[in-house]
């Protein structure tokens, strides 16, 4: 009788301890920022996805893709996000902004484009700060090889660096060229010209009405999953420092943003509800870090000469009287 008691007790303690298990699994990771209401995995798989920067501002503002989920003037109606494009050589930077009111807008994020000497293209989204908080970086990313390939990429060949490999070409640092992206294609095509988003406050396209936002747990229920898969990730570094350094000096930033978040307007997107933050990213190995350059003396070399040849003291202080 006991052996039986006691086993309907292990049978009840399972049973009750798997909601548990998946309750943890499923735990809603948020910034608690106003970026948590737009998902920049999701949107630079969009952008991999599109074959223009104009089919990139339709795609994200539209309602079906459940990605837009951003009020930042509190008007509980969704705002529409802007795209505009500035070109510099080889470099490229894609602006999302938000028209706050008529005379404020906010930039959301900012994708950076950049091709190297070797002709090869990397790409990075980085949130802003006063959205995302500091070094909110995401890109794509090399895959274990018993994943399934993301489907964007073109296979060109297989290298393995790591226990990882890229579907394209994948560099020492461990990150993908995407030069196979059809919106990279277009950005680097000769007939391309900057684009520059043609609507603006009060003046939007006819496909696009503004809808309610929905609760945060909701707008995760649709976003989980990019926490689980490898296509992309978080980054340490702005991979283009110089370029990205240019855009801050411009970037758009809205006061009444700031107060919004100060006085904290944007928390009932939670509904009072806990989550838990995203883990801090750090460098997983040293391929992940910025190489040093070759050319650096060592530091031996570049120290001061040892004591022996220094002055003795006693010669080179004055003679007292």
């Amino acid at each position: 009788m006991k052996k039986l008691i006691l086993s309907m007790m292990v049978i009840v303690t399972s049973l009750l301890s798997l909601p548990l298990f998946s309750q943890n699994n499923n735990e809603p990771i948020a910034l608690g920022l106003p970026g948590d209401n737009l998902n920049l995995y999701a949107v630079l798989e969009v952008f991999q996805k599109s074959p223009t920067l104009e089919a990139f501002e339709k795609a994200i503002n539209d309602k079906d893709t459940k990605i837009n989920n951003l009020d930042l003037n509190n008007d509980n109606a969704i705002d529409y996000i802007e795209v505009v494009s500035y070109k510099d050589g080889d470099s490229h930077s894609i602006v999302l902004r938000d028209a706050i009111n008529s005379k404020e807008y906010q930039d959301i994020a900012v994708i950076e484009v950049e091709k190297n000497k070797s002709g090869k293209i990397i790409v990075q989204i980085i949130g802003d700060e006063d959205l995302y908080g500091k070094n909110y970086i995401v890109e794509p990313a090399v895959i274990n090889i018993s994943e399934t390939p993301n489907p964007g990429f073109t296979t060109e060949r297989t290298v393995i660096i790591n226990n990882s490999y890229s579907i394209t070409n994948l560099n020492g640092n461990g990150f993908l060229y995407v030069n196979d992206w059809p919106v990279i294609v277009h950005l680097f095509s000769p007939v391309f010209s900057v684009y520059i988003s043609p609507w603006h406050w009060g003046y939007y396209p006819p496909y696009w009405y503004p809808w309610q936002p929905v609760y945060y747990y909701n707008y995760w229920d649709y976003h989980n999953h990019y926490y689980r898969n490898h296509f992309y990730r978080r980054a340490v570094f702005v991979r283009n420092p110089v370029r990205y350094s240019h855009y801050i000096r411009s970037r758009n930033s809205s006061p009444t943003v700031l107060q919004n978040r100060r006085i904290g307007r944007y928390n009932p997107t939670y509904q009072g509800r806990t989550y838990r933050r995203p883990e801090t990213v750090r460098p997983s190995s040293p391929s992940t870090r910025p190489v040093t350059p070759r050319n650096r003396p060592t530091a031996p070399t570049t120290r001061p000469v040892s004591p022996s040849t220094r002055p003795i003291a006693p010669t080179t202080r004055p003679v007292e009287p």
